[in-house]
């Protein structure tokens, strides 16, 4: 098990991130959340398998086909023991 904390920086708003965000992460079977900040960034708490989620942050590098990723930071953290994966 390995959960995450994501910031994700550049043009990540306006562009339908967090809908294939969580397409993405019902896909890789990833529970958490994600959430735009009001920094223009987008936050993504992210926990399952180390494999699914290995695939679910190699997608976040890239996002939605009009996103622009500028950066990415990530951050291990302890389970939060989600139980699915929602918007907020």
């Amino acid at each position: 098990m390995r959960s995450v904390s994501i910031c994700i920086y550049g043009r990540v708003q306006g562009v339908s991130f967090r809908y294939y965000t969580l397409q993405q992460a019902r896909l890789h079977n990833v529970k958490g959340y994600v959430q735009n900040r009001p920094d223009g960034s987008v936050h993504i708490e992210a926990e399952g398998p180390e494999e699914t989620v290995e695939s679910f942050i190699r997608w976040c590098h890239d996002g939605p086909p009009w996103a622009i990723v500028e950066n990415i930071e990530i951050m291990d953290q302890e389970p939060r023991n989600f139980t699915g994966f929602t918007i907020k």
